[in-house]
């Protein structure tokens, strides 16, 4: 965990990906920065960055102290407020080669900036009120989106749709804890006990946004963090068949010789939006060898550590001892997935119910890729039990966020309870104050600077 400095410190950075690319960035900010710009780098035309107009790109060259050119590139200058850490701010934008983008940041280092820590541009946009907490939380998701759900989902939460809720229910609540206090400090003036029912209103229309919140958390959270499917079967059922049909590319061999597939292969894929990690195993067998003894070993062990197991049966064979294990072994969500559709069956779907009751039977080709699309509904529907994936509006997706809504859901409930049995005030009171500082927690209105600590050192260096 990093020590944060202070924002006095003008820093710089790489904020473009590592490797080879048509153009990379670095980024500096702080008081100085303008300044050590001008150390490195010449306009051909515009005089210095410091008379520079703010938002214009200009070209010209990184220069070394010995007058040696680095690099071609383009710079511009943001002047704070009006930038992203709301802080003076300059980006120079070279050539996308390693060692050209590596010589930029050592100079700028070398002229009075230092290195930034994870995530410190954000942060600073963060303590500077350029964004609120969550905000700056949805920049991380923004750069680790792997699917468009989930970079509509991270807009929406950059954008201030949750916040903006989360500030409506504060300030509900805030009303509420004072009308106690005055209860509290000036009981005959609630005459008929009119400010009590109002109370009671307000805290149960909070509670209740607060669970349409977390309604959608399950779908949040397997949208940012994607699931985990594993592919299992004796050998030779098509799993492998399978995972290319899923992928729509041919990544695994697939031959008719049983046991082609020796070790675990992963690849990643979206699934209707959600980001799924796809594993296709070794065939489960009774082993030969110690070869064989591995790659069953390391198969269980993908099953074990699955979000959702896909247990592949060929249908144009009967079933074997094997088969039945794997159905009786399987979890309560397994997917059983009868392959060879296309060829004559051995047994049917109402067979494989009555063998593994409460599973979710799927009939498909494979090889020609029928029944394929249904699948992945089935794969879907499975997943999220229930929920979806609708990220057209505020969606919870991240843990944090979720376990504060929790806990503040759970304070209403304690203050609910103690309204209805009359409890004393200042009991009530308590489950209010408890409820507002856990949304205040996800805004970052109230957060220690450990915890601060925690969220940004997850953050790249450059973000």
């Amino acid at each position: 965990m990093y020590q944060y400095q202070s924002s006095v410190d003008t820093i710089a950075a790489i904020a473009t990906a590592t490797g080879p690319g048509g153009v990379a960035i670095v980024r500096l900010s702080g008081a100085r920065s303008i300044d050590v710009a001008g150390k490195i780098f010449f306009a051909r035309s515009a005089g210095v960055p410091g008379s520079w107009k703010p938002n214009v790109l200009h070209y010209g060259w990184v220069k070394a102290a010995s007058g040696a050119v680095v690099d071609e590139a383009l710079a511009v200058v943001m002047r704070g407020p009006h930038s992203y850490t709301a802080e003076d701010t300059v980006e120079i934008h070279t050539h996308g080669g390693p060692a050209a983008v590596r010589a930029t940041l050592d100079l700028c280092l070398a002229n009075g900036a230092r290195l930034a820590e994870p995530g410190e541009f954000t942060r600073r946009a963060f303590i500077n009120g350029r964004l609120d907490l969550a905000q700056a939380e949805a920049v991380l998701d923004m750069v680790s989106a792997r699917t468009e759900l989930m970079l509509r989902a991270a807009n929406h939460q950059l954008n201030g749709d949750l916040s903006r809720e989360l500030f409506s229910l504060r300030d509900i609540l805030t009303t509420v804890y004072a009308g106690i206090e005055a209860l509290l400090n000036f009981p005959e003036d609630d005459t008929e006990h009119g400010q009590l029912a109002r109370v009671c209103r307000d805290v149960a229309s909070v509670l209740t946004r607060i669970e349409t919140l977390l309604s959608t958390a399950r779908g949040g959270v397997i949208l940012r963090e994607g699931v985990r499917m594993v592919i299992c079967g004796k050998p030779n059922v098509g799993k492998s068949s399978l995972l290319n049909a899923l992928l729509k590319h041919e990544r695994a061999i697939v031959t008719d010789v049983a046991g082609t597939t020796r070790d675990t292969l992963e690849e990643s894929f979206n699934l209707k939006g959600l980001p799924v990690n796809l594993v296709d195993t070794a065939g489960i067998l009774t082993p030969r060898d110690k070869v064989e003894e591995e790659a069953v070993r390391r198969s269980y062990g993908s099953i074990a550590s699955a979000d959702l197991v896909l247990v592949v049966l060929d249908r144009s064979m009967p079933l074997e001892e094997i088969d039945r294990s794997l159905l009786s072994d399987s979890p309560a969500g397994a997917v059983i997935i009868l392959n060879k559709s296309d060829l004559s069956p051995a047994f049917t779907p109402v067979d494989i119910q009555m063998s593994a009751p409460g599973r979710t039977v799927v009939e498909v080709s494979a090889f020609n890729r029928d029944g394929v699309s249904r699948l992945e509904s089935v794969l879907l529907a499975s997943v999220l039990k229930g929920g979806s994936l609708d990220a057209n509006g505020v969606v919870l997706t991240n843990v944090r966020h979720i376990e504060a809504l929790r806990q503040a859901a759970a304070a209403l409930q304690s203050s609910q309870q103690a309204l209805n049995a009359k409890a004393p005030g200042e009991i009530i009171s308590d489950g209010i104050k408890t409820a507002i500082n856990r949304l205040d927690a996800i805004t970052g209105r109230d957060i220690d600077t450990d915890a601060l600590d925690r969220i940004f050192s997850a953050f790249c260096i450059g973000k």
